[in-house]
């Protein structure tokens, strides 16, 4: 169901490419497909890439990174200072600040993988020595592959949500009547008259490669989040089902071993039955505790790189919602869901693990530990205090990312906007 092929091996081009599909869900192969994204923007994540970086990624992500920073960042500043303060008006200032601040987002999670890159390898490296350690078609393994698969789907519908989105962006000059840009309200510094060639072209040119530099980064460097995230969600959702197992697991071992014992003649004494079952639970409870431990390690790991970023995407989301909606949103309809999905996502798969880990622990309770002997009952308990530490990620330590926080943060965008949008229609009508 869930093909698996080894790291090295060289198959046809077609076969390459569905390694990109919902085919291939295993972890390999998806580090493979996040790598094979990323070294566009001449990030190499994977250790197991040994090749260099071609220099074709280094044209793209200069011309790309130079337009965005042309575009949206000193472009912006002039027009900001010279057409909108100069002239007093809020209105486009307000919507280019919005412009630029929603731009930020994506960015702020290229530069800290980029300055953590070396956690980031150790954290893929160490997620694919783990996974080595699962035995291929054993239900963990399928259990494993079968999340791990909704992981793959959720980022692929993030990465098609976001390029669209910038294509959408790009395209609605060419199907709009007339010579228009993408924001008519804004005008590039250098570039004036917009309106006229080779200006309007030049322009066009320069934002359609900041725009493809804006989404593009968000959408990888977002899917690694989501991939590894998603790793550890199966990891915990099938060590819930290894506990829920256990002791049926158990009793069948023991019929197996039952079986060839009396095959063979051998004598068994009654606390035989119960010494062998036990004998098994305490091995599986201690290999449970092991991929517990370790993904808890691996949950920190994450956390390292992308708790500073959440952060401040949480930030650039409250100032740049509120700010798009104060411009109308006749006007910033295509840059609020560039935003919102963002930390939606992050949000979304912050909750998935939370869950991950309340399952789990709601399986130790429900794992039979009535019918284990007294030494596997300490080794639940002990279990049971770990588990009910819940596993989260953290926008900076300040606040879990969840459904609950994402609803916080509406709820302050909108008490924020009515406040300043009551305020502001106040100064315009004294005036």
């Amino acid at each position: 169901m869930f093909p698996t092929q080894k790291f090295g091996a060289k198959p046809g081009l077609g076969t390459e490419l569905r390694k990109f599909g919902l085919a291939y869900c295993d972890l390999p192969t998806l580090i493979d497909n996040m790598a094979t994204f990323l070294r566009v923007l001449t990030l190499n994540i994977d250790i197991r890439h040994k090749e260099p970086i071609p220099i074709f990624s280094y044209i793209i992500t200069f011309v790309t990174a130079g337009s965005y920073a042309y575009v949206w960042v000193a472009s912006a500043i002039w027009f900001v200072m010279e057409r909108c303060i100069a002239t007093r008006d809020i209105l486009r200032a307000i919507i280019m600040f919005s412009l630029c601040i929603s731009s930020e987002i994506g960015n702020a999670k290229f530069f800290y993988i980029y300055y953590y890159r070396k956690i980031i390898r150790k954290l893929l490296n160490e997620s694919l020595s783990f996974d080595a350690t699962i035995v291929p078609g054993s239900r963990y393994a399928m259990n494993v592959l079968k999340t791990m698969r909704k992981a793959k789907i959720r980022a692929m519908i993030f990465w098609f949500t976001l390029m669209g989105n910038g294509l959408i962006y790009v395209g609605k000059p060419i199907i709009t009547p007339g010579r228009h840009f993408m924001d008519d309200i804004f005008t590039i510094y250098g570039l004036e008259p917009m309106q006229k060639s080779p200006n309007y072209e030049f322009g066009y040119a320069l934002v359609g490669a900041s725009v493809w530099f804006l989404c593009y980064v968000p959408a990888n460097v977002t899917a690694v989040l989501i991939v590894v995230a998603g790793y550890i969600e199966a990891q915990m959702l099938a060590l819930t089902q290894e506990l829920l197992h256990v002791w049926s697991d158990a009793e069948q071992y023991y019929k197996n071993l039952n079986f060839t014992v009396l095959k063979r003649g051998s004598f068994v004494d009654v606390n035989y039955k119960k010494r062998v079952l036990n004998e098994f639970v305490t091995k599986r409870l201690v290999d449970i505790i092991q991929k517990h431990a370790r993904n808890v390690y691996l949950l920190q790991l994450l956390e390292d790189v992308f708790r500073g970023a959440i952060a401040l995407e949480f930030l650039l989301l409250v100032l740049g919602l509120i700010a798009e909606l104060l411009g109308g949103l006749e006007n910033t309809f295509l840059e609020m869901p560039y935003a919102f999905v963002q930390v939606a996502m992050d949000c979304w798969t912050g909750q998935r693990v939370m869950d991950a880990s309340a399952q789990f622990a709601a399986a130790v309770y429900a794992c039979q530990w009535e019918m284990f002997d007294v030494a596997n009952m300490k080794i639940v308990l002990l279990m049971l205090a770990s588990a009910q530490k819940t596993m989260k990620l953290s926008a900076g330590g300040v606040t879990m990312l969840s459904f609950e926080s994402l609803m916080a943060v509406v709820r302050s965008i909108y008490s924020a906007y009515t406040t300043l949008q009551s305020t502001l229609k106040m100064n315009v009508h004294i005036k």
